[in-house]
């Protein structure tokens, strides 16, 4: 059974079944939420649903230290190469892949994006997110996203989903609540909230907002799920 452990914000990691280890849009060292600095993470394979600075920031650092593969769009791989890091396998939107540790397809997003420390301007890229296919669990990331209607051709392949509910960059809790219904996970975790105070949020208000549509786990960072 794979473990994931939520680290605030909307940055995760998994170590799956086999040892394998994840971390999805590596924030630390500027991340309030979490007391972790990014040469305590260790990685295999590190996931970038796009390219600001908190989801995206110790993704460098930490796959040239690790040699963890980066897996994002084809722009912010071939950013990262720029950068010195040796392994990126570089995706789009609607596309999937079949890794050693299980199965990654793209999925839409509705939200800017610019890729943080490109001086050039070169490797803007659309948002996404990330369907993980790992054994028996389908996890869904949905990055920033606004509520979109695309979120509805999801239902049926997700079973734990982690949707931001901050509000002012993406979806607030209404919002979120609908996708909730859109996609019908079993389990939803809360993410992108709390960081700073605009984008601060009851998660148990989006609990009520649920209802009896998905199970609500609200971690605290550090809290881990059985996936």
């Amino acid at each position: 059974m794979a473990t994931l452990t939520w680290h605030g914000h909307a940055t995760c990691s998994i170590e799956t079944d086999d040892g394998t280890r994840l971390v999805i849009d590596p924030f630390f060292g500027d991340n309030p939420a979490t007391d972790l600095t990014v040469d305590e993470v260790e990685a295999d394979y590190i996931l970038v649903t796009h390219g600001h600075f908190d989801h995206f920031a110790d993704c460098i650092p930490l796959a040239k230290r690790t040699g963890a593969t980066v897996i994002s769009t084809f722009e912010i791989v071939a950013f990262c190469q720029e950068q010195g890091v040796e392994k990126g396998h570089g995706m789009n939107i609607g596309g999937g892949f079949d890794f050693p540790f299980g199965r990654v397809k793209m999925t839409p997003a509705l939200h800017t994006g610019s890729v943080a420390g490109d001086e050039s301007g070169t490797h803007t890229t659309d948002c996404g997110g990330f369907l993980l296919t790992l054994g028996e669990s389908r996890l869904y990331h949905a990055g920033d996203t606004a509520l979109i209607m695309d979120l509805q051709l999801l239902r049926g392949q997700v079973d734990v989903a982690m949707l931001p509910i901050g509000d002012n960059f993406t979806m607030g809790p209404d919002d979120a609540a609908r996708a909730v219904d859109f996609v019908q996970p079993e389990v939803v975790i809360p993410i992108h909230y709390g960081t700073w105070p605009v984008i601060e949020q009851d998660p148990e208000r989006f609990r009520e907002l649920v209802g009896a549509t998905a199970r609500v786990e609200v971690l605290e960072p550090g809290g881990r799920f059985e996936l």
